[in-house]
Protein backbone atom coordinates (compact mmCIF):
# COMPACT_ATOMS: atom_id res chain seq x y z
CA UNK A 1 0.00 0.00 0.00
CA UNK A 2 2.75 2.55 0.76
CA UNK A 3 4.75 1.48 -2.25
CA UNK A 4 1.61 2.40 -4.32
CA UNK A 5 1.67 5.77 -2.70
CA UNK A 6 4.71 6.44 -2.70
CA UNK A 7 4.69 5.27 -6.71
CA UNK A 8 2.26 7.88 -7.36
CA UNK A 9 3.97 10.53 -5.74
CA UNK A 10 6.67 9.70 -8.05
CA UNK A 11 4.92 9.63 -10.60
CA UNK A 12 2.96 13.01 -9.53
CA UNK A 13 6.38 14.65 -8.83
CA UNK A 14 7.74 13.71 -12.92
CA UNK A 15 4.77 15.05 -14.65
CA UNK A 16 5.35 18.33 -12.13
CA UNK A 17 9.15 18.27 -13.53
CA UNK A 18 8.15 18.09 -17.13
CA UNK A 19 5.63 20.42 -17.21
CA UNK A 20 8.06 23.02 -15.93
CA UNK A 21 10.88 21.87 -18.56
CA UNK A 22 8.73 22.12 -21.45
CA UNK A 23 8.37 26.04 -21.13
CA UNK A 24 12.11 26.45 -21.17
CA UNK A 25 12.81 24.07 -23.58
CA UNK A 26 10.26 26.09 -26.23
CA UNK A 27 11.48 29.39 -25.09
CA UNK A 28 15.34 28.29 -25.64
CA UNK A 29 14.15 26.91 -29.17
CA UNK A 30 12.08 30.44 -30.18
CA UNK A 31 14.40 33.02 -29.15
CA UNK A 32 17.02 32.46 -32.23
CA UNK A 33 14.04 31.82 -34.40
CA UNK A 34 13.42 35.28 -33.34
CA UNK A 35 16.49 36.81 -33.54
CA UNK A 36 16.72 35.49 -37.11
CA UNK A 37 13.45 36.87 -38.14
CA UNK A 38 15.39 40.65 -37.09
CA UNK A 39 18.75 39.86 -38.71
CA UNK A 40 16.54 39.00 -41.99
CA UNK A 41 14.56 42.42 -41.63
CA UNK A 42 17.78 44.39 -42.44
CA UNK A 43 17.84 45.46 -46.03
CA UNK A 44 20.42 43.48 -47.65
CA UNK A 45 22.86 44.10 -50.71
CA UNK A 46 22.51 42.77 -54.13
CA UNK A 47 25.32 40.23 -54.52
CA UNK A 48 27.26 40.57 -51.15
CA UNK A 49 28.71 37.00 -51.24
CA UNK A 50 32.19 36.95 -51.89
CA UNK A 51 32.10 35.20 -54.81
CA UNK A 52 30.03 37.13 -56.58
CA UNK A 53 32.03 40.63 -55.22
CA UNK A 54 34.89 38.66 -57.06
CA UNK A 55 33.25 37.73 -60.16
CA UNK A 56 32.15 41.14 -60.11
CA UNK A 57 35.37 42.81 -60.13
CA UNK A 58 37.30 40.40 -62.79
CA UNK A 59 34.03 40.71 -64.69
CA UNK A 60 35.07 44.65 -64.45
CA UNK A 61 39.21 44.49 -64.47
CA UNK A 62 38.41 41.85 -67.66
CA UNK A 63 36.04 44.86 -69.45
CA UNK A 64 38.75 47.67 -69.22
CA UNK A 65 41.49 45.59 -70.28
CA UNK A 66 40.59 45.79 -74.13
CA UNK A 67 39.63 49.50 -73.36
CA UNK A 68 43.23 50.40 -72.22
CA UNK A 69 44.67 48.07 -75.21
CA UNK A 70 42.69 49.77 -77.75
CA UNK A 71 43.83 53.52 -76.44
CA UNK A 72 47.51 54.32 -78.29
CA UNK A 73 49.86 56.30 -76.04
CA UNK A 74 49.35 59.73 -77.82
CA UNK A 75 52.05 61.38 -79.86
CA UNK A 76 53.40 64.75 -79.51
CA UNK A 77 52.80 66.65 -82.47
CA UNK A 78 52.68 70.46 -83.92
CA UNK A 79 49.35 72.12 -83.32
CA UNK A 80 48.79 75.74 -85.05
CA UNK A 81 45.81 76.45 -82.29
CA UNK A 82 46.95 78.89 -80.02
CA UNK A 83 48.17 77.13 -76.49
CA UNK A 84 48.70 79.00 -73.42
CA UNK A 85 52.81 78.73 -72.70
CA UNK A 86 53.55 78.06 -69.56
CA UNK A 87 57.01 76.90 -69.99
CA UNK A 88 59.17 77.84 -72.80
CA UNK A 89 60.08 80.61 -74.74
CA UNK A 90 57.42 83.01 -75.83
CA UNK A 91 56.24 83.15 -79.28
CA UNK A 92 55.18 86.43 -81.51
CA UNK A 93 51.54 85.12 -82.75
CA UNK A 94 49.95 86.26 -85.77
CA UNK A 95 46.42 87.14 -86.48
CA UNK A 96 45.28 85.30 -89.32
CA UNK A 97 44.06 88.37 -91.60
CA UNK A 98 47.76 90.34 -90.63
CA UNK A 99 49.46 89.00 -93.53
CA UNK A 100 52.51 91.45 -94.52
CA UNK A 101 52.90 93.56 -97.76
CA UNK A 102 55.15 91.63 -100.34
CA UNK A 103 58.42 92.95 -100.16
CA UNK A 104 59.54 95.75 -103.08
CA UNK A 105 62.83 96.89 -103.53
CA UNK A 106 62.35 100.89 -102.66
CA UNK A 107 64.40 103.34 -105.79
CA UNK A 108 67.15 105.40 -104.07
CA UNK A 109 66.59 109.40 -104.61
CA UNK A 110 69.77 109.47 -106.37
CA UNK A 111 69.71 110.07 -110.28
CA UNK A 112 70.29 106.61 -111.89
CA UNK A 113 70.48 106.06 -115.76
CA UNK A 114 68.30 103.17 -117.06
CA UNK A 115 70.43 99.88 -117.25
CA UNK A 116 72.59 101.81 -114.87
CA UNK A 117 74.34 100.01 -111.63
CA UNK A 118 74.22 100.96 -108.02
CA UNK A 119 77.65 100.16 -106.20
CA UNK A 120 77.02 99.54 -102.23
CA UNK A 121 79.58 98.95 -99.91
CA UNK A 122 78.60 95.47 -98.40
CA UNK A 123 81.01 96.01 -95.17
CA UNK A 124 80.29 99.02 -94.09
CA UNK A 125 78.36 100.02 -90.17
CA UNK A 126 75.46 102.72 -90.52
CA UNK A 127 74.67 104.59 -88.15
CA UNK A 128 71.44 106.11 -87.16
CA UNK A 129 72.48 109.50 -85.19
CA UNK A 130 70.22 112.19 -83.85
CA UNK A 131 71.76 115.14 -83.05
CA UNK A 132 70.30 117.88 -80.37
CA UNK A 133 71.22 120.75 -78.25
CA UNK A 134 71.25 120.45 -74.28
CA UNK A 135 67.47 121.02 -74.36
CA UNK A 136 66.76 118.09 -76.82
CA UNK A 137 66.16 120.10 -79.69
CA UNK A 138 67.32 118.33 -83.17
CA UNK A 139 70.30 120.41 -84.75
CA UNK A 140 70.01 119.97 -88.68
CA UNK A 141 73.41 121.66 -89.89
CA UNK A 142 76.21 119.62 -88.75
CA UNK A 143 78.45 118.89 -91.50
CA UNK A 144 80.33 116.07 -92.52
CA UNK A 145 83.49 117.13 -90.75
CA UNK A 146 82.02 117.88 -87.69
CA UNK A 147 81.06 114.13 -86.81
CA UNK A 148 83.86 111.60 -84.80
CA UNK A 149 83.35 108.17 -85.15
CA UNK A 150 85.01 105.93 -82.17
CA UNK A 151 84.59 101.54 -82.27
CA UNK A 152 86.29 100.27 -79.19
CA UNK A 153 87.65 103.54 -78.10
CA UNK A 154 89.24 104.35 -81.75
CA UNK A 155 88.71 106.79 -83.98
CA UNK A 156 87.21 105.24 -87.49
CA UNK A 157 86.95 106.92 -91.21
CA UNK A 158 84.22 107.75 -91.86
CA UNK A 159 82.82 107.41 -95.83
CA UNK A 160 79.72 109.12 -95.69
CA UNK A 161 77.14 111.34 -94.03
CA UNK A 162 73.90 111.73 -95.31
CA UNK A 163 70.85 113.03 -93.97
CA UNK A 164 68.37 111.97 -96.58
CA UNK A 165 64.39 110.62 -95.53
CA UNK A 166 65.21 106.89 -95.72
CA UNK A 167 62.10 104.66 -95.45
CA UNK A 168 61.37 103.21 -92.19
CA UNK A 169 60.26 100.15 -90.72
CA UNK A 170 58.38 100.19 -87.13
CA UNK A 171 56.19 98.61 -84.73
CA UNK A 172 53.55 100.21 -83.25
CA UNK A 173 53.92 97.83 -79.26
CA UNK A 174 50.90 98.77 -77.13
CA UNK A 175 50.43 97.60 -73.66
CA UNK A 176 46.85 96.34 -73.20
CA UNK A 177 46.55 95.49 -69.90
CA UNK A 178 44.71 96.61 -67.30
CA UNK A 179 47.37 99.32 -66.25
CA UNK A 180 46.40 101.31 -69.09
CA UNK A 181 42.85 101.45 -68.81
CA UNK A 182 42.40 105.05 -68.49
CA UNK A 183 44.45 105.88 -71.25
CA UNK A 184 44.10 103.52 -73.74
CA UNK A 185 41.33 105.50 -76.20
CA UNK A 186 43.80 108.33 -76.53
CA UNK A 187 47.40 105.99 -77.48
CA UNK A 188 45.28 104.40 -80.31
CA UNK A 189 44.75 107.77 -81.24
CA UNK A 190 48.02 109.03 -81.29
CA UNK A 191 49.26 106.10 -83.04
CA UNK A 192 47.24 106.77 -85.63
CA UNK A 193 49.11 110.06 -85.92
CA UNK A 194 52.12 108.36 -86.09
CA UNK A 195 51.12 106.17 -88.97
CA UNK A 196 49.18 109.09 -91.20
CA UNK A 197 52.46 110.23 -91.03
CA UNK A 198 53.76 107.64 -92.91
CA UNK A 199 55.35 108.01 -96.06
CA UNK A 200 56.15 106.00 -99.33
CA UNK A 201 58.54 103.21 -98.77
CA UNK A 202 57.35 103.23 -94.85
CA UNK A 203 56.16 100.11 -93.36
CA UNK A 204 54.52 99.57 -89.96
CA UNK A 205 53.40 96.57 -87.85
CA UNK A 206 51.34 96.65 -84.89
CA UNK A 207 51.81 94.33 -81.69
CA UNK A 208 49.24 93.94 -78.90
CA UNK A 209 50.96 92.58 -75.67
CA UNK A 210 49.92 91.42 -72.14
CA UNK A 211 51.23 88.14 -70.46
CA UNK A 212 54.09 85.94 -72.10
CA UNK A 213 51.34 83.84 -73.74
CA UNK A 214 49.43 86.75 -75.42
CA UNK A 215 51.78 89.01 -77.46
CA UNK A 216 50.31 89.29 -81.19
CA UNK A 217 50.72 90.98 -84.47
CA UNK A 218 47.40 92.47 -85.29
CA UNK A 219 48.72 93.92 -88.62
CA UNK A 220 51.88 92.67 -89.78
CA UNK A 221 54.49 94.64 -92.43
CA UNK A 222 51.98 97.47 -94.58
CA UNK A 223 52.07 100.37 -96.32
CA UNK A 224 47.90 100.48 -95.85
CA UNK A 225 47.11 103.20 -93.10
CA UNK A 226 43.83 101.99 -93.49
CA UNK A 227 44.51 98.47 -92.41
CA UNK A 228 46.97 100.10 -90.12
CA UNK A 229 43.87 101.85 -87.70
CA UNK A 230 41.59 99.04 -88.00
CA UNK A 231 44.14 97.25 -86.16
CA UNK A 232 44.80 99.49 -83.33
CA UNK A 233 40.94 99.87 -83.48
CA UNK A 234 40.54 95.88 -82.58
CA UNK A 235 42.80 96.63 -79.23
CA UNK A 236 41.11 96.34 -75.74
CA UNK A 237 42.10 95.85 -72.47
CA UNK A 238 41.89 92.25 -70.73
CA UNK A 239 44.11 91.64 -67.36
CA UNK A 240 47.29 89.21 -67.29
CA UNK A 241 50.50 89.77 -65.66
CA UNK A 242 52.62 92.12 -68.09
CA UNK A 243 55.12 91.13 -69.83
CA UNK A 244 57.07 94.30 -71.27
CA UNK A 245 60.36 92.25 -71.70
CA UNK A 246 58.90 89.69 -73.71
CA UNK A 247 57.05 91.76 -76.30
CA UNK A 248 60.33 94.30 -76.69
CA UNK A 249 62.38 91.08 -77.55
CA UNK A 250 59.98 89.58 -79.92
CA UNK A 251 58.88 93.01 -81.71
CA UNK A 252 62.51 93.84 -82.00
CA UNK A 253 63.61 90.76 -83.47
CA UNK A 254 60.77 90.87 -85.95
CA UNK A 255 61.56 94.50 -87.24
CA UNK A 256 65.23 93.40 -87.61
CA UNK A 257 64.05 90.66 -89.66
CA UNK A 258 62.60 92.34 -92.18
CA UNK A 259 64.16 92.89 -95.72
CA UNK A 260 67.51 91.54 -93.95
CA UNK A 261 70.15 90.48 -96.12
CA UNK A 262 68.98 93.34 -98.96
CA UNK A 263 72.23 95.35 -98.92
CA UNK A 264 69.86 98.02 -100.79
CA UNK A 265 68.33 98.14 -97.40
CA UNK A 266 70.75 99.37 -95.00
CA UNK A 267 69.96 102.50 -94.69
CA UNK A 268 66.81 101.43 -92.96
CA UNK A 269 65.58 102.72 -90.17
CA UNK A 270 63.90 100.63 -88.27
CA UNK A 271 62.55 101.49 -84.64
CA UNK A 272 59.39 100.46 -82.61
CA UNK A 273 57.28 103.20 -80.65
CA UNK A 274 56.27 101.24 -77.42
CA UNK A 275 53.52 102.30 -75.22
CA UNK A 276 53.16 100.81 -71.49
CA UNK A 277 53.43 101.48 -68.10
CA UNK A 278 57.10 99.96 -67.62
CA UNK A 279 56.12 97.49 -64.81
CA UNK A 280 57.24 94.04 -66.25
CA UNK A 281 55.59 91.46 -64.15
CA UNK A 282 56.48 87.90 -65.79
CA UNK A 283 58.53 88.26 -68.57
CA UNK A 284 60.06 84.74 -69.30
CA UNK A 285 63.45 86.35 -70.57
CA UNK A 286 65.46 88.48 -68.00
CA UNK A 287 66.75 91.85 -68.95
CA UNK A 288 69.78 90.92 -69.76
CA UNK A 289 69.35 88.98 -72.31
CA UNK A 290 67.19 91.81 -73.70
CA UNK A 291 69.89 93.96 -73.63
CA UNK A 292 71.93 90.94 -75.38
CA UNK A 293 69.26 90.50 -78.45
CA UNK A 294 69.44 94.11 -78.68
CA UNK A 295 72.94 94.62 -79.53
CA UNK A 296 72.83 92.31 -82.45
CA UNK A 297 69.56 94.12 -83.57
CA UNK A 298 69.71 97.52 -85.06
CA UNK A 299 66.28 98.98 -83.78
CA UNK A 300 65.70 102.06 -82.25
CA UNK A 301 63.04 102.04 -79.19
CA UNK A 302 61.32 105.20 -78.69
CA UNK A 303 58.81 104.98 -75.53
CA UNK A 304 55.86 106.45 -74.18
CA UNK A 305 55.75 105.70 -70.91
CA UNK A 306 52.60 106.14 -68.31
CA UNK A 307 54.71 105.80 -65.14
CA UNK A 308 53.04 107.75 -62.91
CA UNK A 309 50.00 105.73 -61.16
CA UNK A 310 52.81 103.07 -60.46
CA UNK A 311 54.43 103.21 -56.32
CA UNK A 312 56.91 105.78 -56.00
CA UNK A 313 57.70 104.75 -52.30
CA UNK A 314 61.10 102.49 -52.45
CA UNK A 315 61.32 99.97 -49.78
CA UNK A 316 64.12 99.57 -47.61
CA UNK A 317 66.45 98.11 -49.73
CA UNK A 318 64.42 97.45 -52.99
CA UNK A 319 63.62 100.44 -55.43
CA UNK A 320 59.93 101.58 -56.06
CA UNK A 321 58.24 100.33 -58.90
CA UNK A 322 58.24 103.41 -60.44
CA UNK A 323 61.98 103.72 -60.33
CA UNK A 324 62.44 100.52 -61.95
CA UNK A 325 60.13 101.11 -64.64
CA UNK A 326 61.91 103.73 -65.37
CA UNK A 327 65.17 102.58 -65.47
CA UNK A 328 64.39 99.59 -67.71
CA UNK A 329 62.60 102.25 -69.99
CA UNK A 330 65.58 104.84 -70.26
CA UNK A 331 67.74 101.98 -70.77
CA UNK A 332 66.11 100.62 -73.69
CA UNK A 333 65.88 104.15 -75.10
CA UNK A 334 69.60 105.03 -74.72
CA UNK A 335 71.32 101.74 -75.70
CA UNK A 336 69.48 102.00 -78.72
CA UNK A 337 69.73 105.37 -79.71
CA UNK A 338 66.24 106.29 -79.09
CA UNK A 339 63.88 108.54 -76.50
CA UNK A 340 61.59 108.43 -74.04
CA UNK A 341 58.79 110.02 -72.78
CA UNK A 342 56.82 110.25 -69.95
CA UNK A 343 53.48 112.29 -70.28
CA UNK A 344 51.74 113.92 -67.26
CA UNK A 345 48.52 114.66 -68.90
CA UNK A 346 47.06 112.55 -71.96
CA UNK A 347 46.72 116.05 -73.55
CA UNK A 348 50.41 115.76 -74.21
CA UNK A 349 50.14 112.66 -76.61
CA UNK A 350 49.71 114.53 -79.78
CA UNK A 351 52.69 116.65 -79.66
CA UNK A 352 54.64 113.30 -78.61
CA UNK A 353 53.52 111.30 -81.33
CA UNK A 354 54.51 114.42 -83.51
CA UNK A 355 58.21 114.81 -82.24
CA UNK A 356 58.57 110.88 -82.77
CA UNK A 357 57.68 111.18 -86.00
CA UNK A 358 60.26 113.82 -86.61
CA UNK A 359 62.94 112.29 -84.87
CA UNK A 360 62.31 109.41 -87.26
CA UNK A 361 62.52 111.29 -89.79
CA UNK A 362 65.59 114.06 -89.27
CA UNK A 363 68.34 111.59 -89.00
CA UNK A 364 71.78 111.42 -89.94
CA UNK A 365 72.87 108.65 -91.27
CA UNK A 366 76.99 107.64 -90.89
CA UNK A 367 78.65 104.86 -92.93
CA UNK A 368 82.03 103.97 -91.63
CA UNK A 369 84.27 100.63 -92.81
CA UNK A 370 85.92 99.46 -89.19
CA UNK A 371 89.90 99.90 -89.05
CA UNK A 372 89.81 97.00 -87.48
CA UNK A 373 88.57 93.25 -88.54
CA UNK A 374 85.44 91.86 -85.98
CA UNK A 375 85.62 88.24 -85.02
CA UNK A 376 81.66 87.27 -85.63
CA UNK A 377 79.66 87.73 -81.98
CA UNK A 378 82.32 90.19 -80.56
CA UNK A 379 80.47 93.06 -79.63
CA UNK A 380 81.74 96.77 -80.63
CA UNK A 381 81.23 99.70 -78.27
CA UNK A 382 80.58 102.35 -80.30
CA UNK A 383 80.10 106.46 -79.30
CA UNK A 384 79.73 109.32 -81.99
CA UNK A 385 80.91 112.65 -81.31
CA UNK A 386 80.03 116.35 -83.03
CA UNK A 387 81.79 119.26 -82.95
CA UNK A 388 80.78 122.32 -80.61
CA UNK A 389 78.78 125.03 -83.14
CA UNK A 390 79.97 127.78 -84.06
CA UNK A 391 78.83 130.11 -81.40
CA UNK A 392 80.27 127.77 -78.89
CA UNK A 393 76.80 125.95 -79.04
CA UNK A 394 76.92 122.23 -77.50
CA UNK A 395 76.02 119.69 -79.50
CA UNK A 396 75.09 115.92 -78.62
CA UNK A 397 74.83 113.07 -81.07
CA UNK A 398 72.38 110.13 -80.16
CA UNK A 399 72.57 106.43 -81.51
CA UNK A 400 73.14 102.88 -80.28
CA UNK A 401 75.60 102.17 -78.18
CA UNK A 402 77.95 100.02 -79.89
CA UNK A 403 76.68 96.32 -82.52
CA UNK A 404 77.45 92.68 -82.52
CA UNK A 405 79.53 91.41 -85.44
CA UNK A 406 78.27 89.15 -87.74
CA UNK A 407 79.93 86.47 -89.98
CA UNK A 408 80.21 88.90 -92.67
CA UNK A 409 80.02 92.07 -90.49
CA UNK A 410 82.39 95.22 -90.48
CA UNK A 411 86.04 93.57 -91.70
CA UNK A 412 87.74 95.57 -94.44
CA UNK A 413 87.49 93.38 -97.71
CA UNK A 414 90.31 93.74 -100.69
CA UNK A 415 87.06 92.34 -102.92
CA UNK A 416 85.53 94.91 -104.93
CA UNK A 417 82.26 96.54 -103.42
CA UNK A 418 79.11 94.58 -104.70
CA UNK A 419 77.14 95.22 -107.31
CA UNK A 420 73.42 95.38 -107.75
CA UNK A 421 71.83 96.13 -110.75
CA UNK A 422 69.10 98.63 -110.19
CA UNK A 423 65.53 97.41 -110.93
CA UNK A 424 64.11 100.45 -112.62
CA UNK A 425 65.16 103.88 -113.59
CA UNK A 426 64.50 106.33 -110.86
CA UNK A 427 64.81 109.72 -112.41
CA UNK A 428 64.24 113.13 -110.53
CA UNK A 429 62.09 115.52 -112.03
Amino acid sequence: MRRREFSGQLKSARLAFALLIIPALAASLLVPASHARQQDSRPRRVGTSRATQTGSRTAQTNAAAPQRQQTPTPTPTPSTAPQQQTTGAPKLRTSPTAEPDATTHEPTEEEIEEGGVVRVESNLVNLHVRVIDRNNRPINDVTDADFHVFENGVAQQVQFVTREEVPITYGLVVDNSGSLRSQISQVVEAAKTIVNSNKQGDETFVVRFIASDEIKILQDFTADKSALGDALDDMFIEGGQTAVIDAVYLAAEHASERRKGDPTEDKRRRALVLVTDGEDRNSFYKTEQLFESLKEEDVQIYVIGFVNELEKDRGFISKSKRQKAVDLLDRMAKETGGRTFYPTSLSELPQIADEITKDLRTQYVISYKPAAAARPGEYRPVRVAVSDGRGGEHRIAVTRSGYTAKGDTAAPQTTPAQSIKSPAPARRP
